[in-house]
């Protein structure tokens, strides 16, 4: 399942790591619709909003259906049919749809056979591992490579930054009985884990590795529901490290969430590039820079990245536990 995820990139670094290339072959960055709603959190859970691209065409019906708008979406989908005035008094979650009853349940069905296909947006997300002395949440997201870059100049052509993990989902509008305003909500589809994964859950989100899995399931227009299903499968192309039970209250908003810890405290371990990169982005975040506006950050982070102590924050956590020898942090399980 996936009922916990991170997305830290303020508003214009999302759509700039959204770069993709249109079906005539340009360059060009999705359109941010509603960008003063989005908020970036280390510690999004169901009924909070979050980033997802879809194609313009759903908001737009001449638009080149491989045009791609960015749009901020409640998380736990609110069917067009449903008749009551308070969507959160629904009686049953929506937060998470099971590809092999996507195409049955009638909360989906509808939509998914419409098109409404879209990708949620997520710096990667969170699972926990049950096991005799409670549950061990890990963090888990793509492989990022040597090149990947704390801070993005405005500048670059191709984005270097974190690589963000690219999930499938349905979404839908409901507009309320009694008038209002229209609200858009999305539900993120599961799959069986990965052999890598399964040691931790036994369901993971669907991700689309790749930007022509992204561009196969947006374009409904050119890429019928029956094809675009069989993009839904589980990939091994992802890496996870376990994190504090800090990220266990979704109070908590701060970048300790997704820091790295060492279980057990009997290896020593070393940074990899992909746990350099996120040791680099997560300083980044905390830090700041002239550049950034603070409504960039999420309101739980600010008191980090105005700390002066290196002990209280997860930087500072991380270069310790990175500057060790041993083990990398972000791996695959070998059962």
């Amino acid at each position: 399942m996936c009922g916990r995820t991170a997305c830290s990139l303020g508003a214009d670094g999302l759509r700039r790591a959204c770069a993709y290339r249109d079906r005539r072959g340009r360059r060009r960055e999705p359109e941010w619709i509603g960008a003063e709603r989005y908020r970036p959190s280390y510690n999004k859970g169901p009924q909070s909003s979050g980033p997802v691209l879809l194609s313009r065409r759903h908001l737009q019906q001449d638009a080149d259906s491989s045009e791609r708008v960015l749009m901020d979406m409640r998380w736990g989908l609110v069917p067009s049919w449903y008749k009551q005035d308070e969507p959160s008094k629904m009686l049953f979650k929506t937060s998470n749809c099971r590809s092999d009853t996507m195409l049955s349940k009638a909360s989906y069905k509808g939509a998914l056979l419409k098109g409404k296909r879209c990708v949620v947006l997520a710096d990667g997300f969170y699972e926990w591992q049950q096991h005799s002395g409670g549950k061990q949440p890990y963090f888990i997201h793509f492989p990022q490579t040597k090149d990947t870059v704390a801070e993005e100049k405005e500048g670059d052509e191709e984005w270097k930054g974190w690589r963000l993990l690219t999930m499938a989902g349905i979404f839908d509008c409901w507009e309320p009985p009694t008038g209002g305003e229209a609200l858009y909500t999305y539900t993120i589809i599961t799959v069986d884990a990965s052999k890598d994964l399964s040691f931790i859950h036994h369901r993971m989100p669907a991700i689309l590795d790749g930007d022509d899995a992204i561009t196969k399931w947006l374009d409904f227009a050119e890429v019928p529901t029956q094809e675009a299903v069989k993009l839904i499968q589980p990939i091994e192309n992802i890496v996870f490290h376990p994190v504090s039970t800090f990220v266990n209250s979704i109070r908590n908003n701060a970048p300790e969430c997704l820091a790295p810890i060492e279980l057990g405290a009997k290896k020593e371990v070393k940074g990899t590039p992909s746990s350099q990169a996120m040791l680099g982005w997560l300083k980044n975040s905390q830090e700041g820079s002239s550049q950034k506006k603070e409504n960039d950050l999420p309101k739980g982070m600010r008191q980090f990245s105005h700390s002066p102590s290196p002990k209280k924050t997860s930087a500072g956590i991380l270069q310790q536990w990175l500057g060790k020898e041993g083990d990398p942090p972000a791996k695959k399980h070998k059962g």
